[in-house]
């Protein structure tokens, strides 16, 4: 396979999923679209807070790793898994920075401190 068409099937995906959830993030607590966790469902400011902090992260190293990915792809064609490491990276580093934002200023049961 062509390592220019698995960057773009792989973290161009989870780019492109970045620029949606960016521009249309989710009006109201759901359970099918936005940052879901029991503290970010527990009430709607919390919700509206991790979903805009996460989107914003999400674009960003979604953007950085799809750009990583295809700059490896012209160093070396024959990469297998190293896309796929960068793309869970990404999703991991958001996660951590959103969860660390959180704690911040809400505390376990979705309050403001």
């Amino acid at each position: 396979m062509n390592p220019f068409y698995y960057v773009v099937s792989v973290n161009g995906l989870l780019f492109l999923l970045s620029i949606i959830a960016y521009f249309f993030p989710p009006k109201k607590i759901n359970s099918f679209y936005g940052y879901r966790t029991n503290r970010t469902m527990a009430n709607d400011t919390i919700w509206k807070h991790a979903n805009t902090f996460f989107n914003r992260q999400f674009l960003q190293y979604a953007g950085i790793s799809f750009i990583a990915a295809l700059v490896l792809a012209y160093i070396n064609p024959e990469i297998t898994w190293q896309p796929m490491v960068l793309l869970v990276l990404a999703l991991g580093v958001c996660v951590v920075k959103t969860e660390q934002e959180l704690n911040k200023y809400y505390d376990k049961e979705g309050e403001k401190k």
